[in-house]
């Protein structure tokens, strides 16, 4: 068992997080970072003699081995994997349903937690005693593992199951914006009133959930932290693995939660292109001089526009001053409004893009023609308030 945990140690140094000043300038090279799951020294003992499921996908992994292998490795009693959107093994197209299985390495079932089941049943948890919740998340609302996580903790409460949560860092984790989301809008891309960007980890957050009573009917999940080591939330972070296949680069993350509101609108993030959340546009947007065509791909099986040229922006040369700028880029979703909104369905007509906004407000402030000064001065109160229910909950130094 000591060599094994050293052997493993040995291998899972991150290099991706750096210390920066408020410029975004680099200030020194941090000691060495952990993730929770990397902490085995600390966790092994609580596992021993217990038996496991796991809440994991590709991200999970220590050093660069699936936590899967790693606990069975350590002789750690693994019996099932619950797998949320894009699968276990990270490679589904968004939206995609992903079925029941078996693992094909480990033999272990692998149950769905995402589509037509989000929360574990009573069965599904049968023979477990502890849950581990391994995600690497990005840190914006609208991202699903966090919704995934919320039904995990709950299922848990409901059947007296401790969930362990593996901390892991928060790309996306230097900064708080955006609106706040109407609990009447909550669905499974924003459960919970808080605003697009959080700025918290994916252990902070449970700690959240947990504390303000977010559960169904109030109850409590028995939880605990592995936190990560050598990580402060004014850190960049670039993680070592795809979180989902149409976030495929760092730019892509930092774009992501400003780019993911023309998901509720008749403009296309580039899915289908090799530059998923790094570009936009539509085939009405002939004003821009960028195009690009989607086309199917592993990431979108049917992306929007298939075959059409779109025409809007590349932002994948973007300087760090704007992708770490530590805002919401409101600029873009205005531009392409003002061009082609008064001439088209620019909304969808499902209420999606409502449901990501977390309200009707955002469309209505766009249809008004409200400047990005007086869209981001109506967020302000809301900002404050949650920034004061967030410093309850977090395990690491802030930003601020």
């Amino acid at each position: 068992m000591n060599i094994l945990l050293l052997i493993v140690l040995s291998l899972s140094s991150v290099t991706g997080c750096k210390n920066t000043d408020s410029s975004g300038e680099q200030e020194s090279a941090l000691p060495t970072l952990q993730t929770g799951a990397e902490r085995m020294d600390y966790y092994l003992p609580k596992l021993a003699g217990k038996r496991v499921g796991l809440v994991i996908n590709q991200t999970s992994v220590v050093g660069k081995t699936p936590l899967p292998d790693t606990l069975l490795a350590a002789g750690i009693d693994v019996r099932k994997i619950f797998a949320p959107e894009h699968g276990f093994r990270g490679d589904a197209a968004d939206g995609a349903t992903i079925l029941d299985g078996k693992d094909a390495k480990t033999g272990l079932p692998v149950i769905s937690i995402y589509g037509k089941k989000k929360k574990p049943a009573p069965a599904d948890l049968e023979g477990i005693d502890i849950i581990i919740f391994d995600i690497q998340d990005v840190g914006a609302r609208f991202y699903t593992f966090i919704s995934s996580m919320h039904y995990v903790m709950e299922a848990c409460a409901e059947n007296n199951i401790p969930v362990l949560i593996f901390d892991r860092p928060n790309p996306n984790g230097f900064y708080v914006d955006g609106p706040v989301l109407d609990p009447a809008y909550s669905s499974f891309v924003g459960m919970h009133p808080v605003p697009v960007v959080h700025g918290m980890t994916i252990g902070e957050y449970a700690q959240m959930i947990n504390g303000e009573g977010w559960l169904a009917n109030g109850v409590q999940c028995a939880l605990e932290v592995v936190t990560c080591s050598h990580y402060r939330h004014s850190d960049t972070y670039e993680v070592p693995i795809p979180p989902s296949p149409n976030l495929p680069t760092a730019e892509s993350i930092y774009l992501y939660p400003s780019l993911c509101f023309f998901e509720g609108t008749g403009v296309s993030v580039g899915r289908g292109t090799d530059k998923p959340f790094e570009v936009f546009g539509a085939p009405a947007a002939t004003q821009f001089a960028y195009t690009f065509t989607p086309a199917p791909n592993k990431g979108s099986t049917q992306p929007p526009f298939n075959g059409q040229r779109c025409y809007g922006r590349d932002l994948s040369q973007l300087p760090d001053s704007v992708l770490l700028a530590g805002r919401l880029q409101l600029e873009y979703l205005i531009d392409m409004y003002q061009s082609i909104g008064a001439t088209t369905d620019f909304f969808r007509k499902d209420g999606f893009f409502d449901k990501l906004a977390g309200s009707d407000l955002l469309r209505r402030q766009l249809e008004s023609g409200l400047s990005e000064e007086e869209i981001r001065l109506s967020w302000s109160d809301g900002l404050a308030a949650f920034k004061r229910v967030r410093s309850k909950y977090l395990l690491y130094p802030d930003f601020e």
